[in-house]
């Protein structure tokens, strides 16, 4: 959880009483020494919410509340605790929404180049991804390494183009790329999937499939007016 600032907990189902006025279920609570307590009993209940999502506002209302807390929520799936939004004193956050009213335009133009700029340097990217996918797997058809680049490489996706290693045009993550295209798309994989079959096993099946389809795409392509077998035997 967050550090130095005051943590609030947004509890997924409120349940809990306050320790001290037993006030509750509370929807917002602070733990002292692993006891909840309510907004107020923690000197905290003057202070309204502003959720997250407007990066601008956020940070202009904390900088200009004297005291202000991070409201988390514990996201199960993740197994951690996530941004909800802060706490901030009410006159702040009329002073942060005034102040964004004020040069909105200049901050929406500038969002307008930083997407821009974005844009093109995605562009740049997949170019570069799907040249190093061609580079490794030569007989790949360019339509297909295109794709598989702009799948991989898709912002916020999470997938391993956007990894660290995947923006390096690492190799074992460019094929990591290919192989899972291979997987879902030359072979009976997500059939299996739909039919069951856990993923360790479906990918087991497999195996041989995709690392055939590689094998070829990893082979050069026979140079022109040559059969690949004249090549071989000559």
């Amino acid at each position: 959880m967050p550090g130095a600032e005051p943590v609030v907990v947004a509890p997924l189902v409120p349940r809990l009483h306050c320790a001290e006025c037993h006030r509750g279920p509370l929807p917002l609570l602070v733990l002292e020494h692993n006891a909840p307590y309510c907004l107020d009993c923690a000197d905290l209940g003057h202070l309204v919410h502003l959720p997250r999502g407007n990066a601008a506002l956020t940070r202009r209302a904390r900088e200009s509340s004297s005291l202000w807390a991070v409201v988390v929520r514990h996201n199960r799936r993740r197994t951690r605790y996530e941004r909800q939004g802060i706490l901030v004193e009410e006159a702040a956050l009329v002073r942060a929404e005034a102040a964004c009213l004020a040069d909105a335009d200049a901050r929406a133009r500038r969002r307008e180049r930083d997407a821009a700029r974005r844009a093109a340097e995605d562009v740049r990217f997949t170019a570069a991804l799907a040249a190093e996918i061609l580079r490794l797997f030569p007989s790949c058809p360019p339509s297909r390494a295109r794709a598989v680049a702009t799948h991989t490489s898709e912002r916020g996706s999470g997938r391993v183009g956007r990894s660290a290693a995947g923006r390096s045009l690492d190799e074992g993550a460019v094929t990591a790329a290919v192989r899972a295209s291979v997987r879902h798309v030359d072979t009976a994989y997500d059939a299996l999937l739909m039919s069951g079959v856990p993923r360790g096993k479906a990918r087991a099946r497999v195996a041989a499939a995709t690392d055939a389809v590689l094998t070829v795409w990893r082979t050069p392509p026979a140079p022109p007016g040559l059969t690949r077998t004249a090549c071989s035997s000559g």
